[in-house]
């Protein structure tokens, strides 16, 4: 027969339990969903007790409620001892694992344009990357909208062809079903009002089913001309008011705008439905790892920043080249070009992580407070025609293959004078980098793909063995390749084994494939993730692309009045014209 327990031990063993299980949903929900679970808790103890000093209230207060379990048992009508909390701890939680404050709270994510290339190749399989890392909730929704007259299985099946075709974490069934619980698609048009009242009721169904807490980001996955239309009928039909204590987010992809006063626009109409915070503008090149890398090289290493000044650097180029053409994209392509497809916000973004001074912390205000000054310090080259160059690629021999020139591909009006390879100079002017130039290219149909800065360091002021073979040494430099092989070479001189004083450039490589264990994750795995937190570090505000639009704005004007783009060769390094502008200034391109 086993013996019954004292009183007293039951209570304290069930105290123990609860306030055991009290602090594992704690450790795992994190600092803030604690403190919210425990004001929840606190809510409903409250309410259960009814009014103040009556017989039930007294019963629910205070340690009384650790007795909870001893009623029935003779126990519930006597004095309560109470319990001291417990110093206790998860034994699981590895105080040094930084994924737990990462992972996102009940939320869902609507997609406009959800059958577009952009959303089968990246959204789709980032959202999978994320729930198969265990970094979204169990009660995530996905919801689809688009002009396809199809039913939630269609959808669920297009979502799972994406994910086993794209996504780079292995595919796993139980993350798979848990994901297609909370999926749902919505087919209409964008002016459809009986459409949106079926998002409406779809996100009503899904908060209540799925625990969703009313939390909701929008992404306008949808051509730019769309997005003041999409933002109107989430207002009009009541998706944009977040019930209290939610939020509701809108994600816009670039375009954004096609200048200045586009982009005033267009923030215009969109602020007029969203609050600025609540908007996330995505440049997916912001989301790369040695994008971010480049903060953390130059802000937690005391070796660069001393010489990453006027005073040791040369110049600065930023180079994103892409070995294919426009493929299927002539409709969207042609009448934006390079510039403002590429330069206007990749490059100029990756320019001001480069040039920008140590912000006062790694939030999204001071961050673009130090961005918005480089941005707002650059000079345009005083002869545009000297210094801005754009081209076309022509026909050629590329990977095998003959391909054709941009005038001659499906679509494009051979009297086009869009730009297909883009390169200028620009200055900024400030007390860190004035009198350096940075150089930004970019182009289709070059020699490989790759996106690259060269920061490009002046030579020694003397050097003792000028007399001795140094041919083949030239400018120290620190190049941050960005894509594809993602990592850091620094180039500088060694002397060559043997007798003679022979001095040429060698390379110390760093790879984050070789460096570590863990595979970088892909752009959009991180950019929807800080979405989904409300974490802006990563995106660009709307006074960052009106300042781009200043800069770039000129140069188009200027190329829309002069002659037609010079052409080069499919599979080169872009136009003879672009060599000459380096070559005026003594310097250069790196061959990457």
């Amino acid at each position: 027969m086993s013996e019954e327990l004292p009183a007293t031990t039951v209570r304290e063993t069930k105290a123990t339990k609860e306030a055991k299980e009290t602090r594992t949903a704690q450790d795992a929900a994190g600092p803030l969903h604690a403190q919210a679970a425990e004001e929840a808790r606190a809510a409903g103890s409250a309410k259960a007790a009814g009014p103040a000093g009556s017989p039930r209230a007294a019963k629910k207060t205070g340690s009384a409620r650790a007795a909870k379990g001893t009623k029935g048992k003779g126990a519930a009508d006597q004095p309560v001892e109470p319990v001291a909390p417990l110093d206790w701890s998860n034994p699981l939680r590895d105080p040094q694992d930084r994924r737990l404050p990462r992972i996102a709270g009940p939320s869902g994510l609507v997609i406009f344009g959800v059958t577009g290339d952009l959303s089968r190749r990246k959204l789709m399989p980032a959202v999978y990357d994320l729930a198969n890392r265990g970094l979204l909730p169990p009660g995530f929704s996905l919801v689809g909208f688009a002009r396809r007259d199809w039913e939630d299985q269609d959808f669920a099946e297009v979502v799972h062809d994406a994910v086993k075709e794209h996504a780079r974490t292995p595919f796993r069934e139980e993350v798979w079903q848990q994901l297609t619980e909370g999926m749902r698609f919505i087919p209409g048009d964008f002016d459809d009002d009986d459409a949106f009242e079926q998002l409406r009721k779809a996100v009503e169904e899904l908060d209540a089913s799925r625990g969703t807490s009313g939390n909701y980001a929008f992404y306008l996955s949808v051509p730019p001309k769309f997005f003041p239309k999409v933002v109107q009928q989430l207002k009009k039909h009541g998706l944009t008011d977040a019930p209290k204590g939610s939020w509701r987010r809108a994600v816009i992809e670039k375009p954004f705008g096609h200048d200045l006063d586009s982009a005033r626009e267009l923030n215009a109409l969109v602020h007029e439905v969203f609050d600025p915070e609540q908007v996330f503008r995505i440049d997916h090149y912001l989301g790369k790892e040695t994008v971010q890398n480049i903060l953390a090289l130059r802000f937690a290493n005391q070796m660069y920043e001393p010489i990453w000044n006027r005073s040791y650097v040369d110049h600065v180029q930023i180079t994103m080249a892409e070995d294919i053409g426009i493929g299927g994209r002539a409709g969207y392509y042609d009448g934006i070009g390079a510039a403002r497809d590429v330069i206007q916000n990749h490059l100029l973004q990756l320019m001001a992580l480069t040039a920008m001074e140590e912000p006062a912390a790694f939030d999204a205000r001071s961050l673009l407070t130090e961005k918005l000054k480089v941005l707002r310090a650059v000079r345009l080259p005083d002869d545009l025609g000297e210094h801005t160059v754009r081209a076309q690629y022509a026909g050629g021999w590329q990977g095998g293959a003959q391909v054709p020139g941009y005038l001659e591909e499906d679509g494009i009006d051979p009297a086009s004078t869009t730009d297909t390879y883009a390169a200028i100079k620009l200055g900024i002017d400030n007390r860190r980098w004035a009198g350096v130039p940075f150089y930004l290219r970019t182009g289709k149909r070059l020699g490989r793909r790759v996106t690259e800065i060269a920061v490009v360091f002046q030579r020694a002021p003397h050097s003792p063995f000028d007399s001795t073979a140094t041919e083949e040494l030239g400018e120290n430099a620190i190049v941050i390749r960005v894509q594809p092989d993602e990592g850091m070479t620094v180039r500088f001189g060694s002397k060559v084994p043997g007798t003679s004083m022979e001095i040429r450039d060698v390379s110390m490589d760093f790879a984050y494939g070789e460096s570590f264990t863990e595979s970088s994750p892909e752009a959009y795995e991180r950019l929807i993730l800080d979405v989904l937190l409300g974490d802006a570090n990563l995106f660009p505000r709307h006074q960052e692309v009106e300042e781009s639009w200043r800069i770039l704005d000129p140069i188009e004007e200027y190329w829309a009045s002069h002659d037609k783009p010079a052409q080069y060769a499919s599979g080169g390094w872009g136009p003879r014209e672009a060599d000459e502008m380096l070559a005026r200034d003594g310097r250069s391109w790196r061959r990457p």
